[in-house]
């Protein structure tokens, strides 16, 4: 095992950036376009069930923002927990890189007992607070009762698989959502047409495969090939390890937090102003920005460990390039996804459903909505880059005002301005992101050029020190 440190440790502090960040990035992405299939591949067949598609569509797309709430809690573990580590091993603190596993493994477990506990009990007044209607809450109902179940899984196959990759060991944490996304893709259609279980045989097929996930992430984290070993040693909870790991992942977890409020507000909104169908058309839209945003998560993940690394171990060169390159590839994807959804804005829909109402709509509420996606990977490139250096405060920060100061005051400041008010509510995306893009990128400019000074000057005391 010692062996397998040293030469992936030497691997992040020594290789060409650019081909690293590609080694590193391509499994990352892999991992996070196939991961989002557990729930996108479910609409795609829900939404293709006959007589009772549409409406089921919607009533599985009100369950999302619950879903994403449980998976905020698996990043609010592991997005602080796995980048800490990552800095920790190119400190050589290898001891204290252990013990930030084992307390983040242990906390995910008691997230999963109090998540499945409280969405049991609180799950139909939930829903009808999402916007779930009459017509769609025993759809909503269905799916969500059992899913909850598998909370267990989805914090430990998430949670944990931040570890491998942060780590380097970038196609074993793909193939962690290669397997279970595959398994899902072949249960759907099983459990939901051919054994005729409808919405509750795709929630059963996505337990079943999560299940399968959490087991591989495991097996590989008890393993001979992990730098990190998950033993029972580094269990105990301690306030030293465990603070400072929740501080750094909070921004990821308000990001995915506020994404339940934003959806609450979103479909709430709609459903005064359009009904049914503006809600399934969001459903719809939420599932296309789910998809074609992660793309960008897996490049930041991918070039989390080289940063993480570098900056624990001085190399400000190093971070600077990693930077750069994640920047460039950000924001050629970003607009790439822009033009796509411009020029062509009813083709993505159309996996998603063959109602032709459902898909009228969601076209024309679509070119507003990702009016300026373009911009997007600026954002995610600089967040991303403060949380892998340690920067806690300016990440939640920028979480906190992109969702909560910005875009949920405009979901209802704008329809009080406009005629159109569904329209008006597609809108606050486009003009939230453009303010919090612009607002990222000063913030960004300034303080990632001080951290760079100060690890300069402190390799240069170190330098004088040792002569």
């Amino acid at each position: 095992m010692q062996q397998n440190q040293t030469a992936q440790e030497n691997r992040l502090g020594t290789a060409d950036v650019k081909s690293l960040l590609k080694q590193l990035a391509v499994p990352a992405i892999t991992a996070q376009v196939v991961n989002v299939l557990y729930n996108v591949v479910d609409r795609m067949y829900i939404g293709h069930i006959p007589e009772i598609g549409a409406m089921a569509l919607t009533g599985v797309g009100v369950c999302m923002p619950l879903i994403m709430l449980i998976s905020a809690f698996a990043a609010l573990v592991s997005m602080g927990s796995a980048p800490r580590a990552s800095v920790l091993i190119g400190r050589g603190e290898s001891e204290e890189a252990h013990r930030t596993m084992g307390n983040s493994f242990v906390m995910l477990l008691l997230i999963a007992v109090l998540l499945t506990m409280f969405f049991l009990r609180f799950a139909e007044p939930l829903l009808l607070l999402f916007g779930a209607s009459e017509n769609t809450i025993g759809y909503a109902m269905e799916y969500l009762n059992l899913y909850v179940l598998g909370t267990i899984f989805v914090q430990i196959s998430l949670g944990m698989n931040a570890f491998i990759t942060a780590q380097g060991f970038a196609k074993t944490s793909m193939l962690t959502v290669v397997i279970g996304a595959v398994i899902n893709i072949v249960l759907d259609p099983i459990f939901i047409f051919l054994l005729d279980m409808g919405v509750k045989g795709a929630a059963l097929a996505t337990v079943i495969s999560q299940a399968v996930s959490a087991l591989w992430v495991l097996r590989f984290l008890t393993g001979e090939k992990t730098i990190l070993k998950l033993e029972k040693r580094y269990f105990a909870l301690r306030r030293s390890v465990v603070f400072p790991c929740l501080l750094l992942g909070m921004s990821p977890f308000i990001m995915q937090v506020t994404e339940s409020a934003i959806s609450l507000c979103f479909y709430s909104s709609l459903y005064r102003y359009g009904g049914d169908i503006a809600v399934g058309a969001m459903s719809i839209l939420t599932s296309i920005m789910q998809f074609s945003m992660l793309p960008l998560t897996g490049l930041a993940q991918g070039a989390q460990p080289i940063t993480g690394y570098n900056f624990g171990a001085g190399h400000a060169d190093r971070v600077r390039r990693t930077f750069r390159l994640l920047l460039i590839y950000s924001l050629g994807y970003s607009m790439a996804l822009w033009a796509v959804c411009m020029i062509f804005p009813r083709l993505i829909p159309m996996m998603f459903s063959h109602n032709a109402e459902l898909l009228d709509y969601t076209a024309w509420a679509l070119r507003y909505y990702f009016a300026m996606a373009g911009i997007f990977g600026i954002q995610i490139a600089c967040q991303q880059t403060f949380i892998a250096i340690g920067n806690a405060k300016t990440s939640l920060f920028l979480a906190v005002y992109r969702k909560i100061i910005l875009l949920i005051p405009l979901i209802y400041i704008l329809p009080m301005r406009m005629e159109q008010k569904a329209l008006a509510v597609f809108l606050a995306e486009p003009v939230a992101d453009t303010i919090a893009v612009t607002t990222t990128a000063i913030l960004f400019a300034y303080q990632f050029r001080k951290a760079m000074r100060r690890l300069e000057e402190k390799n240069s005391e170190l330098t004088v020190s040792e002569e």
